[in-house]
């Protein structure tokens, strides 16, 4: 078979790459390893620990929250495997999506593992061991990637776990020990501690989700506390050891103290590493990073073989399901003549615990660094009419604007729905918004987006309304 566009791998970048390049008129095939589509992010990523976060959220309402409302439930049970269940059928029902939008766009399917036999050919190696070699005039990599872990401890994937485990336990740990603080332990760490589950997390930097502005994780911190998770910052792990059912977790505190801990689990979530291995990448003279496994491109995500493309988690940047999806539809628009943009300061970065945190464009941190001169303005849910009617008072919006020109350099959020919120920020500073562009701009109300107005009216003339 010919094609004009092959790509391999289906996740959020592969499969909307493949897409658009169809939409384009352009002849397309979708290599997929698994026997689903949707790569990580809708089998083992997103979509799966979204479901739980909600079930889990709902579960811990119910025994926490709803009295406040007048609403008295006794006797609260937990069906996990119930809970599992609706989280399998909700994976389903998008990964049958994504067949969907293939047969409707005329996008030739095929399961199994490609490689490159030469830069236009690709060989199928199918799960029986049959093969199968197609050819196209472009590839895109789209391959993804995978848990990574510390090389003093071995992942035995039923008591020492990573994240893809941790979607399918049989059972809610009574204590789960958690190694690493960003974003994709603390949500599923959070998903058990509302289940019941006693959580402790071993951090080696010196606080929480350390790649974002420091404040949101100091707050994030404090609301997690609350809900009973217990932190250690600083401390260094050195091993994790399994006998029966039970972990020992050995670390260092930064007094150089020796400590451990014991538990039925322990979720080793300190990152994620390039999927490139099998690719035959060799074969055509593409080398990866000898650190995770990248692969290098260009401007445009061409490597350093003409028609051969590679975007989301294997190319450099942030592992996000939608700065993949930016790239894959940017690759598809190059390769049929067009001039598309891509912003990486304004790509939004999101953790689903509740309260959520949405981040985008600079952290005060990179603002000192830079020697940027800037001003702050930042308003508490607390204060928010809307929040005090839904009980939801933690957290706070904050806004960094030049010092100067009053455009706005970033924006920090954390309280109710600030995954959604964060786009009023995108669009604001996508067309290069002042504070005080958003702080004039009619917000409903009563609403949670009244907080960035206000936060947006104290970074402009320290005026808020509502404190």
């Amino acid at each position: 078979m010919q094609y004009d566009v092959i790509v391999i791998g289906s996740g959020p970048g592969g499969y909307v790459a493949a897409i658009r390049c169809a939409q384009l008129g352009l002849k397309t095939a979708c290599i997929e390893k698994y026997s689903t589509y949707g790569g990580t992010c809708l089998n083992v990523g997103c979509i799966p620990s979204k479901a739980l976060l909600d079930s889990s959220e709902h579960f811990y309402n119910a025994g926490h929250a709803f009295a406040t409302h007048g609403i008295n439930i006794k006797d609260i049970k937990l069906d996990f495997g119930q809970m599992i269940k609706r989280k399998a059928d909700v994976v389903a029902k998008n990964t049958a999506g994504i067949s969907f939008l293939f047969k409707k766009n005329k996008i030739d399917g095929y399961q199994g593992m490609g490689s490159f036999k030469d830069k236009n050919t690709i060989i199928i190696t199918k799960a029986d061991g049959t093969t199968q070699e197609i050819a196209g005039k472009n590839v895109i990599i789209a391959t993804g990637s995978k848990p990574s872990s510390l090389p003093f401890i071995k992942i035995d994937k039923k008591r020492i776990i990573t994240s893809t485990e941790a979607l399918n336990l049989t059972e809610v740990p009574k204590h789960l020990i958690l190694i690493g603080g960003g974003v994709i332990g603390l949500e599923l760490g959070s998903v058990y501690a509302r289940l019941g589950a006693k959580v402790s997390v071993i951090e080696f930097m010196d606080g929480i989700i350390p790649t974002m502005d420091k404040s949101l994780g100091k707050e994030l911190q404090k609301v997690l506390q609350k809900q009973g998770m217990e932190f250690y910052l600083g401390h260094k792990v050195t091993g994790a050891a399994v006998k029966g059912k039970e972990v020992t977790v050995t670390f260092d505190a930064p007094n150089g103290d020796k400590k451990e801990l014991k538990g039925d689990y322990c979720l080793v979530a300190v990152g994620r590493i390039a999927y490139t291995d099998s690719l035959g990448l060799d074969k055509i003279g593409i080398t990866v990073e000898e650190r995770g496994r990248k692969i290098t491109v260009d401007d445009h995500m061409q490597t350093s073989v003409p028609g051969v493309y590679a975007i989301g988690d294997v190319i450099r940047g942030a592992m996000l399901a939608h700065k993949a999806e930016d790239e894959g539809t940017y690759v598809a628009e190059t390769i049929v003549g067009q001039k598309p943009h891509i912003n990486y300061n304004l790509i939004p970065g999101v953790v689903y615990t509740w309260p959520e945190v949405a981040a985008v464009g600079q952290t005060e941190e990179q603002l000192k660094e830079k020697g940027v001169k800037y001003k702050t303005g930042s308003f508490p849910f607390r204060a928010s009419g809307r929040a005090v009617a839904s009980g939801d008072l933690d957290g706070f919006v904050k806004v960094l604007a030049d010092a100067t020109t009053d455009e706005i350099l970033g924006v920090h959020m954390i309280g109710p729905r600030a995954a959604d919120m964060i786009a009023e920020a995108v669009v604001a500073m996508e067309y290069r918004a002042s504070a005080e562009d958003i702080s004039r701009m009619s917000h409903a109300h009563p609403t949670y987006t009244e907080a960035m107005r206000e936060a947006c009216l104290a970074a402009t003339e320290n005026r808020p309304i509502h404190i």
